[in-house]
């Protein structure tokens, strides 16, 4: 068959099925038929991240609150990439009030990016534009939470609050507990009611470590990673004590360059 005949019949081949395509679904409207877009096109578009938009009318703690939306549905709200004291530990009733001074009463955006195992919504909460999780860790009223970080810069926050001593990182304060290490350490006096009153202090002041290092309590618990550090003594810890040379990534010397200062 000549070249120009098979040409004109694909042509024709593709109007066929174009045209059954659009009779078929003009049929399902006439039905009131729901038939779902399809895209012709071959691209893949990403879904727009969920926005929640509302009143603040609860605090719980430093990195959780209550959203009221326009529909009179209550959403609680867990502040994505940070860790905030514990209302039972030092500094969280302090933590609490802070987070209440940023958001409380007022109108926010929350930008969801996950949703945690007990239901709660875990996003970025804005206030007229105020990222409100990066200001609480600027204000020295939470830390970058390691374990579930995504945006590293946080660190960089944290550690600036450290070296100003705002908020639980003033001089005067006691060397504050990381939140995750204070929670391991109420699991463990919960799970053992005879235990003595001791227990009820966090693990990283109690625990026997594994190696020490000038008299320390941190263990070699396979951390590999600077942002799993919770501070530059831990760093070195992890860099001397337990061989972890991913921590010193110019062979330095020196571990974690943005939270030991050295850069």
């Amino acid at each position: 068959m000549p070249t120009n005949a098979l040409s004109m019949i694909r042509r024709w081949s593709v109007v066929l099925v174009a045209t059954t395509l659009v009779l078929a679904l003009a049929g399902c409207e006439r039905l009131g038929i729901s038939v779902p877009s399809i895209d012709l096109s071959g691209s893949s578009q990403p879904q727009s991240a969920t926005v929640l938009t509302g009143r603040v009318v609860g605090i719980t703690d430093g990195d959780t609150l209550t959203l009221l939306d326009q529909a009179n549905i209550q959403h609680t709200i867990r502040l994505a990439g940070i860790d905030a004291p514990e209302r039972s530990q030092p500094w969280g009733r302090q933590s609490q009030r802070v987070l209440s001074d940023f958001a409380f009463g007022k109108s926010v955006s929350v930008q969801q990016t996950d949703t945690d195992r007990y239901g709660r919504v875990v996003g970025q909460v804005f206030v007229e534009g105020q990222d409100v999780n990066r200001a609480m860790v600027e204000a020295g009223a939470a830390w970058a939470f390691r374990r579930y970080l995504t945006d590293e810069t946080l660190l960089a926050t944290e550690y600036r609050a450290r070296r100003t001593g705002v908020g639980l990182w003033a001089s005067n304060q006691e060397e504050p507990v990381p939140p995750w290490e204070w929670r391991r350490g109420s699991r463990s006096a919960s799970a053992s009611p005879e235990a003595p009153a001791a227990a009820l202090q966090p693990t990283s002041l109690l625990s026997v470590p594994a190696r020490t290092n000038g008299g320390s309590s941190f263990r070699c618990e396979g951390k590999r990673y600077c942002r799993q550090m919770s501070s530059c003594a831990e760093a070195q810890f992890y860099l001397r004590q337990c061989g972890v040379s991913s921590l010193d990534g110019n062979n330095d010397g020196q571990p974690c360059e943005v939270l030991c200062q050295t850069r």
